[in-house]
């Protein structure tokens, strides 16, 4: 088997490192860290990256510490950021705290095995640090020169500016590295876009131990055109199931172009490498089989992120709302399909045109963009398609009298509840 740093190499999920013994380093068993700043209730999809390169570090025996930012999430972080963050109630930072080490707990349960995952909030140690310590025992090892120099700096310099309290983030951060380090935590791993960060916490150790850090950074989750993957039309592609249910991401993954699923076999799944070469080799033979690589990307990231009963929710949905299909539905199913569907609550609707109902359902933006739809033959009521723009519901349209499907194409679907019914 190779090693650790070696098999990151070749699955593309290494970007940069600190030091060219990296691999020699990671060939006995480590400890690391990689850091989430709780500023939402829920990681997205890009954040998945480096969940999989400290899952995949821990099956070669390195121990994770995944470090929740309750204390730098008060701050934010203005990597990549051309405005300041809005201020976050402490409520609102305690709540989102408590959401990812939940999340944390289910991808990194504990085990009894020397390398067990341990799960950090560096509020524990900041809220022991006063201004006076943080200016005399941090600052003063910070020289302003190279901190102006951050493209980061930079950028935000040429525009609105940047406030202390951002200025002041990479200080950080670097100590959270200095903290862990005295802990044996000795690298540091994390996105592209925390470089300069992670090598302000590697000179500091320096200044401060006398000792050597290391780090080594992670590609951005992008498109072959550039594009930030992670997000779509409709937002971002969360990871917790109350922002987004298992139907939702499943069908955001199958939508993956197939020039970009590869990649994202290697950086979001553990299949083994031969097995994604295999896969990628079927995709060019003539009878190969459409979107079968998007959807075992569908599969093995929504076990992983959503467990198999949320995998088994969001497949089941998915093919019970496949336009065109034959078999008959449920109230039952329809009910269970409302989890993770969107749905709409409307009453009265017999009677309604297609035309008006797929408006009131949120399906389409406008009548004429509903007529569009039936006359392109994209529209469908209980998954069967309707011919003509002026047709009428009937109470033999109702799904045990309380439901309806609708769709259009594909990909958008909505579910209506009745509430009442004339």
């Amino acid at each position: 088997m190779n090693s650790a740093f070696r098999y990151l190499q070749e699955r593309g999920a290494i970007e940069n490192t600190t030091s060219d013994d990296l691999a020699e380093f990671l060939s006995t068993p480590r400890s690391f860290y990689i850091g989430f700043d709780p500023t939402k209730n829920s990681l997205h999809l890009g954040s998945l990256v480096g969940i999989v390169v400290a899952k995949l570090l821990q099956r070669y025996g390195h121990t994770p510490h995944l470090l929740i930012g309750g204390a730098t999430a008060r701050i934010g972080d203005p990597s990549g950021k051309t405005a300041e963050r809005e201020k976050i109630s402490e409520e609102q930072i305690e709540g989102n705290v408590t959401r990812l080490r939940q999340f944390f707990f289910k991808l990194f349960p504990p085990t009894d095995d020397a390398n067990s995952p341990k799960i950090l909030n560096n509020h524990a140690w900041f809220s022991q640090l006063s201004a006076i310590d943080f200016l005399r025992d941090l600052g003063k090892d910070f020289r302003l020169g190279p901190m102006l120099s951050k493209e980061s700096v930079q950028i935000r310099l040429q525009g609105e500016g940047m406030s202390f309290c951002e200025f002041a983030y990479p200080l950080l951060q670097a100590q959270d590295f200095l903290h862990l380090f005295q802990e044996e935590v000795t690298l540091q791993i994390g996105g592209s876009d925390q470089w300069g960060n992670m090598v302000s916490g590697i000179e500091l150790i320096r200044r401060k131990q006398g000792k050597k850090a290391r780090a080594l950074t992670f590609p951005l989750l992008t498109s072959a055109d550039g594009k930030k993957l992670g997000k779509t039309e409709q937002g971002a592609i969360w990871l917790d199931e109350s922002l987004l249910s298992p139907y939702g991401f499943y069908q955001s993954l199958l939508q993956v172009g197939d020039q970009d699923v590869l990649v994202l076999l290697k950086l979001l799944t553990f299949l083994p490498l031969d097995q994604i070469d295999s896969i990628e080799k079927q995709m060019d033979l003539p009878d190969a089989i459409p979107n079968r690589a998007q959807t075992i990307l569908a599969q093995e990231v929504t076990r992983f992120v959503h467990g198999e009963e949320g995998l088994v929710r969001a497949m089941r949905a998915t093919e019970i709302a496949r336009p065109g299909k034959s078999a008959a539905l449920t109230g039952d199913a329809l009910a269970a399909m409302a989890q993770d569907l969107p749905c709409v609550d409307l009453d009265n609707i017999v009677g309604l045109s297609f035309v008006e109902l797929a408006l009131r359902a949120g399906l389409v933006r406008s009548k004429s963009e509903a007529a569009r739809l039936v006359k392109s033959r994209g529209a469908y009521l209980n998954n069967q398609r309707v011919e003509k723009p002026d047709y009428t519901l009937s109470q033999e349209d109702l799904v045990d009298e309380r439901f309806v499907l609708l769709s259009s194409g594909k990909k958008n679907r909505r579910i209506v509840r009745l509430t009442k019914n004339s």
